[in-house]
């Protein structure tokens, strides 16, 4: 073995590589979080067919680490309207949450896409799909339009906020591509 093939260069990072988690950011701190109560706690884990004793993963059935948007809080860049509350919300590991991202649920669990359940094999797919379907079918989840409630003017001065970061951003990345190449070429003449 080469020496050379045990070692992974870091990953040179862009500001502008940042922007969609900045446009997730926007988005997320203007929606309601809403605690369960234990009661909905527990009719949410019943009908996902769980209990204390069997919590997992909703996707695949491993350790559940987190909770994840069964539908998505952001998808174009633009808020959907769910917010974080018990009926949007099912238990998850990390490797399924990351990998879902903002795909609708079936779809990715279905799909072939990296991690998903069809991908890493998991045996018991069309039981939890089902139970998946019994849990978003039990209670829709509330769906707000935000712009309506804060009023278009607010609404539009927070979509400038956002591209204004964003334009920053990428005012910022080109500068930062220049600082980058003075650099590397004081490294060379070294």
């Amino acid at each position: 073995m080469e020496y050379l093939s045990l070692f992974r260069m870091p990953i040179s990072i862009k500001i502008t590589g940042r922007s969609s988690s900045i446009t997730n950011v926007f988005i997320n701190s203007i929606i309601p979080v809403v605690p369960p109560s234990a009661e909905e706690a527990k009719r949410a884990l019943e009908i996902l067919g769980m209990t204390l004793e069997t919590f997992q993963c909703a996707y695949c059935g491993s350790v559940a680490s987190e909770w994840d948007h069964l539908r998505p809080l952001v998808k174009d860049k633009k808020p959907t309207g769910y917010i974080s509350e018990i009926h949007n919300l099912v238990p998850s590991c990390g490797k399924c949450n990351q990998s879902k991202g903002n795909k609708e649920w079936k779809t990715w669990m279905l799909s072939n896409a990296k991690l998903s359940p069809t991908t890493r094999g998991i045996k018991d797919i069309s039981e939890r799909v089902r139970r998946l379907e019994a849990y978003e079918s039990s209670k829709a989840p509330t769906k707000m339009d935000f712009a309506v409630i804060v009023g278009q003017d607010v609404w539009k001065q927070h979509q400038n906020n956002l591209e204004r970061m964003q334009s920053l951003m990428r005012e910022s990345q080109e500068l930062a591509a220049k600082i980058k190449a003075e650099v590397e070429n004081a490294y060379e003449a070294l």
